[in-house]
């Protein structure tokens, strides 16, 4: 057998591991299942990502010498700007999401070959995460966010359409069209859930939402039924105003008239294949907190030493995506967050605390400089 018929096998094997991880309703937490699979994952993305390999080997970490997690060099998310980060030929792309930004600007991209990983892992957090009481009986959903068909490169757009697919019953539809809310649509679903008294589920950016707040005044029509839940996802930076969470957690909660702990906020990015959510929905009386799936690892670790901090402490947040199969799975954000714990001191979630400033530049600055010195030296032998 040739390399690249062994690498694609060993590929094979680890996403055929994952996929059965991820379909099975009772998967749960297995550090030595994750740090093995991790592992494998990290010596076949050295072997089929040239890039990161360079990176790799500028660090003196390779698979003959790393043997733990932690020590698995994660990319900044700004270097998928400078580098296509796959781990295979570019003509087997199916699907390419990028970051947002304006038209001039590099925008980051995830490259993916295959979609089934990542919607397996997006379906069975949300599953898990948002609709742990709703799952297998459909209900209408609205989407304040662009259609997959309008927002093609979009990772939010296309996890909503999946969503709807899979679990939303056929009235469901997204009211951002154009750049602009018809409020009207959503008003009229929110009516019809009232009629039947059935929950309706309606998840959106938080950029929607600020918008909605300030444009529809506050009125019965938007009270939903019991049951029904909001996600939000993205920035709080509305048109006029910037909206701190836990004021815009407030405000969506009043509008639509439920308990807080049904607006949950969703952490993710285009560069992973998996999403954090809230926790409250499924443990409503414990502390609000990001919940990660069994195949993402989150770590904290000191900007300047990369070695991780003491729960509780802040840290840089760098995530261990095993989703992230066809690319790199670390990636090193640049979020700042913290471990919760509970009072055994067990790690139960973590939250994010906002952006470090400067963090993404310069992680991707030092990262590209090391890939591309590393190019440099390779082509001179």
């Amino acid at each position: 057998m040739s390399g690249a018929a062994d690498a694609a096998e060993t590929r094979r094997s680890i996403e055929g591991e994952l996929l059965a991880w991820m379909v099975d309703p009772a998967a749960t937490e297995d550090p030595d299942r994750f740090e093995r699979l991790a592992l494998a994952l990290f010596a076949f993305q050295f072997a089929a990502c040239a890039p990161y390999a360079r990176l790799c080997r500028s660090l003196d970490r390779t698979p003959e010498n790393v043997v733990r997690l932690e020590d698995v060099p994660a990319v900044p998310t700004g270097a998928f700007k400078e580098f296509a980060l796959r781990c295979f030929p570019e003509a087997d792309t199916v699907k390419t999401f990028r970051t947002s930004g304006t038209s001039v600007e590099r925008r980051g991209e995830l490259q993916l070959d295959t979609l089934a990983l990542y919607e397996a892992s997006l379906l069975a957090s949300l599953r898990r995460d948002f609709i742990p009481d709703l799952a297998g009986r459909p209900v209408e959903m609205r989407f304040l966010a662009p259609s997959a068909e309008e927002s093609a490169d979009s990772s939010l757009s296309h996890m909503f359409d999946v969503l709807r697919r899979a679990e939303g019953d056929p009235a469901s539809a997204f009211d951002l069209r154009d750049g602009r809310l018809d409020a009207t649509a959503l008003a009229d679903a929110i009516a019809r859930a009232r009629r039947v008294d059935r929950p309706l589920v309606v998840a959106g950016t938080s950029f929607a939402f600020v918008h909605f707040l300030d444009d529809e005044a506050a009125d019965e029509r938007w009270q939903l039924p019991s049951g029904s839940r909001v996600m939000e996802t993205g920035g709080f930076k509305g048109r006029s105003r910037t909206v701190p969470r836990e004021v815009l957690r407030h405000d969506i909660a009043a509008r639509f008239g439920l308990p807080e702990t049904a607006v949950v906020n969703q952490y993710g990015m285009t560069e992973l294949g998996s999403q954090f959510y809230d926790s409250t929905l499924v443990d409503p009386e414990g502390p609000r907190r990001k919940l990660a799936p069994p195949w993402a690892r989150v770590r904290f670790v000191d900007p300047e030493t990369g070695h991780d901090v003491r729960d509780g402490e802040v840290g840089q947040i760098v995530i261990h995506d095993l989703a992230n199969s066809g690319s790199v799975a670390a990636i090193q954000t640049a979020d700042l967050g913290r471990a919760i714990v509970d009072a055994d001191d067990r790690r139960i979630g973590f939250d994010v605390l906002g952006r470090e400033e400067g963090a993404e530049a310069r992680g991707c600055s030092i990262a590209t400089d090391v890939m591309l010195e590393a190019s440099r030296s390779e082509g001179a032998r």
